[in-house]
């Protein structure tokens, strides 16, 4: 169903008056975007580092990415539900305290030196995370007016990536290092435990570290709990939200979702061990690690440009050309050795900038108060980053080469590229169902 201009004004001015457009909550939701971001870039450091330790290949590497975006597909229809009656401001607070037990989980992890123990811990983690994502997203599109919503939660992804930027770095400096000094595959038994556990507790006080900071934040956030005047659908099951896919431009920028969370992770999972290689960087691991930040670093300067391009350009014909430079990036380095080969992978992160909002934001144009639930259903397929990491993994493990693995992001940015010729017009506006 279609609705006029006219409804889109009266909606905007609607939200105004129940105090949407409030620059304090800006802030508060550009903090969340910061804190989520910056925690799910840390698996790119953990990554070698459990590898190391638990002789595991790069498929069962990367199933760490696997356990932590799994919880998108479990839980983003039942955080969207939770929204829907609790609120953004008290679910952000929900999301926050299951974060912070999802840190503290890395304390038996370590303890018991068992990788699926961490597995576990990293999947509470991101449960957490999915809630704070579904809160994020709609609140900071509706707070200000529709038209500037893709340049607005560009703006918002900007602060994802300054956390996404930062967090590598020092878990690099905290986490990795002297991996090479012991050979974990020649140690067995009570040997191996100890080392595991001995090894593991940089891990742990790092988790330790952010989970008092996320239980700060959730006072914080739990003190503004009555700051909005929230309407929400309350009519019928939550489940229905998937009935948003039967339209064209929501469902495949949903299916783009999937592809670019899942390239772009796979990407940023495999530059440590991509950079250490002989042919290309030669670096050690924590040298490498220190790279991470660049390529997430990239995306901020990215996202904060692409505020600007977007609010003068339409959104699918930019999509359409960073997805055009992604492929480019990933043939340069597929195809080189040496610094040109590292230094154009780490380049993608420049042009990943302003995929995911701007992929939110065509899909999810005219929702109206069924927002939080077509949130819930994107937040669903960011479960990309569980399957096309490790399938990439699978790749390289086969194949004996992280530069033939490459293909599978390749084509998923070419699935992108395409969706942003599709949507490079605007979208006529919907009806929001009630």
């Amino acid at each position: 169903m279609h609705v006029d201009s006219t409804h889109t004004t009266e909606a905007a001015a609607g939200d105004a008056a129940h105090g949407y457009d409030a620059p304090d909550l800006r802030v508060f939701v550009f903090a969340l975007f910061f804190i989520f971001g910056g925690i799910t870039s840390l698996n790119d450091v953990i990554i070698p580092k459990l590898k190391e330790l638990f002789t595991l290949n790069y498929a069962q590497a990367l199933l760490v990415q696997s356990a932590f975006f799994a919880a998108y597909a479990i839980v983003s229809i039942p955080a969207a539900a939770i929204v829907r009656r609790a609120g953004y401001m008290r679910s952000a607070v929900i999301g926050l305290l299951m974060m912070m037990a999802g840190c503290l989980l890395f304390i038996p992890a370590s303890a018991s030196a068992t990788f699926g123990v961490f597995l576990f811990a990293l999947f509470v983690l991101a449960a957490g995370i999915t809630i704070v994502q579904v809160v994020a997203n709609p609140l900071i599109s509706l707070l200000g007016k529709p038209k500037t919503a893709h340049s607005r939660l560009t703006f918002a992804q900007a602060f994802n990536s300054l956390g996404t930027t930062i967090f590598p770095y020092v878990g690099s400096v905290l986490i990795l290092g002297g991996l090479a000094t012991v050979d974990a595959s020649k140690l067995t038994g009570a040997a191996l435990d100890a080392y595991r556990a001995a090894e593991t507790k940089t891990v742990v006080h790092t988790y330790i570290g952010l989970a008092i900071a996320l239980a700060i934040v959730a006072a914080v956030v739990w003190t503004r709990r009555n700051r909005l005047n929230e309407e929400q659908s309350q009519s019928g099951s939550i489940l229905k939200a998937f009935d948003l896919l039967g339209r064209p431009r929501f469902g495949m920028g949903a299916a783009c979702i999937f592809l670019y969370v899942g390239a772009e992770v796979a990407i940023g999972s495999l530059i440590v061990n991509y950079l250490m290689q002989p042919g290309v960087m030669g670096l050690t691991d924590q040298a490498a690690g220190k790279h991470v930040p660049f390529y997430w670093g990239g995306a901020l300067v990215g996202r904060f440009i692409g505020a600007y391009v977007l609010s003068r350009v339409s959104p699918g014909k930019v999509l359409a050309a960073v997805a055009t430079g992604s492929i480019a990036l990933i043939l340069i380095s597929a195809n080189t050795a040496g610094a040109v080969s590292g230094w154009s992978l780490l380049a993608i992160g420049l042009c990943n900038s302003i995929m995911f909002p701007t992929i939110f934001a065509l899909a999810s144009e005219g929702l109206g108060k069924r927002t939080a639930e077509g949130s819930g259903v994107i937040a669903t397929a960011i479960v990309g980053g569980a399957i096309i990491p490790p399938l990439t993994g699978m790749l390289a493990d086969t194949s004996g080469s992280l530069h033939f693995a490459l293909l599978l992001p390749a084509l998923c940015y070419a699935m992108i590229l395409a969706y942003g010729i599709y949507a490079r017009r605007p979208a006529p506006e919907v009806l929001a169902v009630g």
